[in-house]
């Protein structure tokens, strides 16, 4: 049996304007051009779940129109980010023209399967290791239900969880980073938020030991990758992450994360996240408005975290650590006002890097729920504009317009050759002095 397994997670922005202006996402979007694709953790342990005897390709998919169909697949497996779904539908649909089988999966699977489902034989909800194996039998059998559900949202044990095919992706060239995944989920629970849709409400993370395991796996096939630990929140668990640092020291890597601002507050964590090759954290700062924090997670964790953002991203960085900070505009106590108080922010607080986006409501999420019963989306279908970066709503305190146009000129200041420069410098400047 040959099975494709296609990768759709590519991020193109749709405002001309934004795009042109320079929008930055690691590992996707840079200076306006997508950059690389990461690769499908979701496929490539799709594949580690798949018996010996079935033959696997996996395939990354710029867009439908440059994909090269084949006629020899047996079943084709989908995975894709809801800003290229109607790329993934339209990829779907010429296969089961064609005579052939497709299953989707993923976060807009889960929030949206009856919607998938049109484009699919078969829709995988939630995690794959609790669904794959058993689609496989029933495939085989002749006997393919519509859906395939995970149990509970958040109850599989990770610690069962197989180490990637990380055998069966392309060269690394087509890379600028491979991931690896430590945890699943955040505790935080913001309202935009899509990983509790796929990931269920809890925290999980995987025992040191199958952490370095997939490491190794990965030095296996590439000489000193840099490395992206594929989570939304790496260093909640203060033991299990100063546990996870030693264990890496030894391997000389060097990678890139997610976290929250309370890493500031463990200088010991700090010192073992630099030794262990810690080069950047991507730091979900959301908003620099005190107003606009407010109710934006179950208990206003990040409200009270705000007066102290500053003096934490300078102990970050104080230990070799750069910090990415990560802002929301549009939220509904944003006013125009708000991109002038982030530019202030952003300039006063040492940042080496930003990244500005725009409120998004992702599918499955508590935003877009509310922002339909409060009538303020623009469209009905904008799920191609799920990028982070194009405006699908009406902001509270603005205009569409005016959320568009003050980010295009917040952008032109942040990502001003000048403005970078002057950044990296003054990064370098106290790097040199550590």
């Amino acid at each position: 049996m040959n099975v494709g397994l296609l990768a759709l997670s590519g991020v193109v922005v749709r405002t001309k304007e934004l795009a042109e202006l320079g929008v930055s996402l690691p590992g996707f979007v840079e200076r306006g051009k997508v950059i690389a694709t990461l690769p499908s953790l979701g496929l490539l342990t799709v594949g580690a779940l798949t018996p010996e005897g079935v033959d696997l390709e996996y395939v990354e998919v710029p867009d439908a129109d440059s994909h090269v169909f084949r006629d020899d697949l047996d079943l084709v497996a989908i995975s894709t980010y809801t800003a290229q779904v109607y790329d993934a539908y339209q990829v779907a649909d010429q296969y089961r023209k064609m005579g052939i089988p497709v299953v989707i999966g993923g976060l807009h699977a889960t929030a949206l399967p009856l919607e998938c489902k049109q484009h699919a034989d078969a829709v995988v909800l939630g995690e794959a290791e609790e669904s794959w194996p058993q689609l496989l039998r029933d495939f085989q059998a002749g006997a393919l239900r519509p859906f395939y559900r995970s149990q509970e949202p958040g109850s599989f044990d990770l610690s069962t969880s197989p180490v990637p095919r990380y055998d069966l992706l392309p060269d690394m060239g087509s890379y600028n980073r491979v991931t690896i995944q430590t945890s699943r989920g955040c505790p935080h629970r913001c309202e935009f938020c899509g990983n509790t849709v796929l990931f269920g409400p809890g925290f999980r993370q995987k025992p040191v030991p199958q952490v370095i395991a997939e490491l190794e796996a990965v030095l296996a096939r590439w000489d000193r990758p840099f490395i992206e630990f594929a989570d939304d929140n790496s260093f909640v668990d203060k033991a299990w992450s100063k546990e996870l640092c030693r264990a890496l020291i030894p391997y000389g890597i060097r990678y890139f994360t997610e976290s929250d601002i309370a890493v500031a507050e463990d200088d010991e964590l700090l010192e073992l996240m630099h030794r262990s090759g810690c080069f950047q954290l991507l730091i979900g700062l959301e908003s620099v408005s005190h107003g606009s924090l407010a109710g934006l997670e179950r208990h206003d964790w990040k409200l009270r975290k705000r007066d102290g953002y500053l003096a934490a991203i300078e102990k970050i960085q104080s230990h070799g650590i750069s910090v990415n900070g990560c802002f929301v505009l549009g939220l509904d106590d944003d006013d125009p006002g708000i991109f002038r108080e982030t530019l202030d922010f952003i300039e006063n607080s040492g940042l080496i890097e930003a990244q500005l986006t725009v409120a998004t409501p992702l599918p499955g999420t508590p935003f877009l729920g509310r922002l339909q019963r409060e009538g303020r989306l623009l469209q009905e279908h904008f799920w191609d504009r799920c990028t982070l970066f194009d405006v699908n709503f009406r902001p509270m305190r603005m205009s569409p317009l005016e959320l568009e146009e003050g980010l295009r000129s917040l952008m032109r200041s942040v990502y001003s050759q000048s403005a970078v420069q002057r950044r990296k410098r003054h990064y370098i400047e106290m790097v040199k002095s550590l």
